[in-house]
């Protein structure tokens, strides 16, 4: 979990890639933004994301341990942020590393289908008409 004003997203990406290894010829990822409308169907002007960060951090790690070795993947990482966001904006950063695709893909969609549900998340949906909503982080 990480405060979204100390998170650069291409520098993430930049040292996750500097760090394959030289055995490694794939690297997925995936990057969740804030979209413009809910599961409501209402149109959303920004979202705040909050974190029991002392539940959350190490679910995150346990998660990509898991799906690391469950894949036989080289590195699974995956940043997670917290505040407050307009739509658009990156809010989550997944990354993945492994000889080939063939166990990099899978990873991925596990890594990604399990941080949506495991940690302690929570997110308020503000929406353009001025109304909100908390909801858990599925």
């Amino acid at each position: 979990m990480y405060p979204k004003r100390e998170f650069n997203l291409l520098d993430v990406i930049s040292g996750f890639l500097r760090e394959v290894s030289p055995n490694d010829g794939a690297v997925a990822s995936f990057i969740g933004l804030v979209k413009g409308v809910s599961d409501l169907g209402k149109d959303v002007s920004e979202i705040e994301v909050e974190s029991y960060v002392e539940h959350a951090t190490p679910t995150i790690r346990r998660i990509c341990e898991e799906v690391r070795a469950k894949y036989g993947v080289s590195r699974v990482l995956i940043y997670h942020l917290m505040g407050r966001f307009e739509v658009g904006e990156p809010l989550v950063l997944v990354l993945v590393s492994g000889r080939s695709r063939s166990g990099v893909f899978p990873a991925l969609q596990e890594a990604v289908e399990r941080y949506k549900r495991e940690p302690a998340l929570f997110k308020k949906e503000v929406f353009v008409d001025g109304e909100s909503r908390w909801v858990s982080h599925a």
